[in-house]
């Protein structure tokens, strides 16, 4: 498969389709021009849909409702976000481990359901996770300072590696890897793990209980660093959407081994034409 620019849509149907959220099914609280469509019609064809996020500030119950409200109900298990791939994790690398997390509510009350003991005091944690936290303070940075450098005992990871969220609009604000740098200057140890995308853990917990194998499968999403990264470094058919981070600038600066199979203007696209004329979907005009 070679990378497109023009073409209408993909040139093959997969067995499982892989969906980031933010920039590629909804910007905001808004769903993207033919996301809505294009989900109906998967599911109609029975053909698993998976959505990633590797925004670990809300639970996957969160971002079932939302794609309820928007038109697209759900199931809970469809979504995999840093929170779920966190909490494996540690269960898999960690077991028994106190964890001192630095993050926000979701990640806290997932770590609880799976019986993670959590705690903030520096002599007894094992390891510290670095999240996206908006309520992080130098009194939490103090905590994972004396864990790692101090009782030299506790090991760092994180949930993501993303240096920002973005905003509808172009503003955004910090995200996980600030809270990570943070962390790793003062201590000068460096993070051992992060299980967000382009991480294969965030691969592995999508593609659970599917009896499919990567390249069979289309990772869809709009950040070349994440998304595209990981279905590349799998050998899974990538898709690039221009309705998010990456612009079509963007792609004229990157390396050839780095190019997305497919780059679309609008998610849809991502059928094949055989499928638009059963459907009879009129052809969106090009941008």
């Amino acid at each position: 498969m070679t990378a497109s620019r023009g073409r209408p849509a993909a040139d093959r149907r997969y067995r499982a389709y892989l969906f980031d959220l933010d920039g590629t099914i909804y910007l905001g609280d808004q769903l993207l021009p033919g996301a809505g469509r294009l989900i109906e019609a998967l599911r109609e064809r029975d053909l698993p849909v998976r959505f990633l996020s590797n925004n670990p500030t809300r639970d996957p119950e969160q971002y079932a409702a939302k794609l309820g409200r928007l038109g697209l109900p759900t199931p809970v298990a469809e979504i995999v976000t840093t929170v779920v791939t966190m909490t494996r994790w540690l269960l898999d690398n960690a077991p028994g481990a106190v964890v001192y997390p630095i993050s926000e509510p979701p990640l806290i009350r997932a770590l609880e359901a799976a019986g993670i003991r959590t705690s903030s005091d520096p002599a007894e944690i094992d390891v510290v996770v670095a999240s996206y936290d908006r309520s992080f303070t130098y009194e939490k940075l103090q905590v994972a300072f004396d864990a790692i450098w101090y009782h030299r005992r506790a090991r760092l990871v994180a949930t993501n590696p993303d240096r920002f969220c973005p905003f509808p609009g172009g503003r955004g604000e910090p995200d996980c890897a600030a809270i990570t740098a943070a962390v790793e200057a003062c201590t000068g140890v460096a993070c051992e793990a992060t299980v967000g995308k382009p991480d294969p853990a965030m691969l592995h917990a999508a593609l659970a209980g599917l009896p499919v194998a990567p390249g069979d499968c289309v990772m869809v999403g709009d950040r070349l660093s994440t998304d595209i990264r990981m279905a590349l470094d799998a050998g899974m058919p990538a898709a690039l959407v221009l309705t998010g981070e990456t612009t079509a600038e963007d792609l004229r600066r990157i390396a050839r081994p780095d190019t997305p199979d497919l780059v679309l203007d609008r998610v849809d696209r991502l059928l094949p034409p055989e499928d638009w004329e059963a459907l009879g979907w009129a052809q969106p005009p090009r941008r």
